[in-house]
C-alpha cells in the first residue's frame, strides 16, 4: 500500500463493544469480517485504516484470554500483506502469504510470547524483534511483530519495546495483545491505538459450536464455560482433557469447604503448590465458581459460567453473605496477581485457604 502515513506516537483511542454488533458469521473467506466470529466493530475499524491510509504504527488488542485476540492480529498482518486482496484491507485468506501468516511462518512475520502462559517475556526477545524490524520486508509490504500476553514482559523487555515504539520504521507494525491495558506501563499505552473486546454473548458461541457439529446439550455448556470466548469454547470442543482437569479442580473445590486446616495445608503441598502454571489454572477456574456464587448471592441475573454446577452454587449462595463471597473472590484476584510477581506459591495458597468460609 503506498502513501501510507504513519503517525509516530497516536493519541489512544478506546473502542467500546457493544453486544448488538456480534452475530454469527458463516465460514466464508469473503467475509469482510475477516472470517471471524464477532468483533464487526474492530475489523470495520482496522480495514478503514487500511483504506484510507490511517494504518497505526502500534495496536493494542486487549481482553480475556481466549478471545481471538492473536487471531484478530493475525488477521490484521493479512490484511496488510495479501497478495490477492478481495478489496482494501479485505484479504483473501488463500494465497501464500496469508497461509504462511495464518501458520506463523511469513519471513516478515515475528510472534514473540513468554516461553509459557504466566511465564515471563525477556528482554532479549525484544531486542531480536528489534533488529528484524530494522531491516526491509523481505516479500511483502509491511514486517509485522506481534507480542502476545505482553503483561508477561519484564521491566527490561517492557522498556526496550517502549524505545521500539519511539522510533517504529514507516515499514514496521507492532500488535501488542494483553488481558488488560491498566497492566502495562501507561507510556506503551499511549504509543498503541487501543483495541479493548470484550466477551461475546453466549448465544453465539453455542450456535458457533452447534455449527461444528457439537451436541446441543454438550454446546451449551461448553459456551457458558467459555464465558464467552470463542478460542477458549473451540479449545474446550478439541480438548476432553480440559473439561476433565475443570472438573476435578471443582471437585477439589468441594471437599476442601468444609476440610480442616490440616487437610487444607496437605493438599497445597501434594497438588497445589508443586506447579506454577497449574496453580495458577486451578485458581482461574475457582474464581469463575466463585463469582457465580457472588452472582446469585447478589440476585444478579448474568449466567452462570459453570451452568453444570448450579445447585452446589444455589446452596452455597444460600448460607453465604456478599460480604464474604466478595472477599474470596477478591483474594483470588489478588492472589493471581501475586503468582505474576513470584510471591512464593505455597504460602499464597495456604493463606488463601485458610480465609475461606467454612460449609
Amino acid at each position: 500500500m503506498s502513501g501510507v502515513t504513519v503517525t509516530s506516537a497516536p493519541s489512544p483511542h478506546f473502542w467500546v463493544f457493544r453486544e448488538s454488533d456480534c452475530h454469527l458469521l458463516e465460514s466464508n473467506p469473503m467475509s469482510d469480517n475477516w472470517n471471524l466470529l464477532g468483533h464487526e466493530w474492530a475489523v470495520d475499524m482496522l480495514r478503514h485504516h487500511i483504506k484510507y491510509d490511517g494504518l497505526r504504527h502500534a495496536y493494542l488488542f486487549a481482553g480475556p484470554p481466549g478471545l481471538g485476540r492473536r487471531t484478530l492480529a493475525l488477521r490484521l498482518a493479512q490484511a496488510l500483506n495479501c497478495e490477492r486482496p478481495l478489496g482494501p484491507g479485505v484479504p483473501c485468506l488463500t494465497c501464500r502469504t496469508c497461509k504462511q501468516i495464518e501458520s506463523m511462518q511469513h519471513p516478515d512475520l515475528v510472534v514473540v510470547q513468554a516461553e509459557s502462559e504466566g511465564g515471563i517475556l525477556k528482554v532479549d526477545q525484544v531486542r531480536e524483534v528489534q533488529h528484524s524490524l530494522s531491516l526491509k520486508p523481505y516479500q511483502s509490504k509491511f514486517r509485522v511483530a506481534i507480542f502476545l500476553r505482553f503483561q508477561e514482559a519484564n521491566d527490561n523487555a517492557a522498556n526496550a519495546l517502549l524505545k521500539t515504539l519511539e522510533e517504529a520504521p514507516p515499514h514496521a507494525v507492532l500488535i501488542l495483545t494483553a488481558d488488560s491495558p491498566e497492566q502495562l506501563l501507561p507510556t506503551i499505552v499511549s504509543r498503541c491505538e487501543i483495541l479493548r473486546l470484550h466477551p461475546l454473548p453466549i448465544e453465539a458461541i453455542e450456535a458457533d459450536l452447534l455449527s461444528r457439529g457439537v451436541e446441543a446439550e454438550r454446546a451449551r455448556l461448553l459456551a457458558h464455560i467459555s464465558g464467552g470466548r470463542p478460542g477458549y469454547a473451540r479449545r474446550l470442543m478439541d480438548d476432553a482433557s480440559l473439561l476433565e482437569k475443570r472438573e476435578e479442580r471443582l471437585n477439589d473445590l468441594q471437599t476442601l469447604l468444609p476440610a480442616a486446616r490440616v487437610e487444607k495445608f496437605a493438599y497445597v503441598a501434594e497438588k497445589l503448590s508443586k506447579d506454577k502454571d497449574t496453580m495458577r489454572q486451578t485458581m482461574l477456574i475457582w474464581l469463575s465458581y466463585w463469582r457465580d456464587v457472588m452472582l446469585r448471592v447478589a440476585g444478579a441475573g448474568t449466567p452462570l459460567v459453570n451452568v453444570d454446577r448450579n445447585m452446589e452454587i444455589e446452596f452455597l449462595a444460600g448460607r453465604l453473605n456478599l460480604s464474604a463471597v466478595r472477599r474470596v473472590v477478591q483474594d483470588l484476584e489478588n492472589g493471581l496477581e501475586k503468582l505474576e510477581r513470584n510471591v512464593n506459591p505455597r504460602l499464597l495458597a495456604e493463606v488463601l485457604l485458610l480465609d475461606w468460609p467454612r460449609v
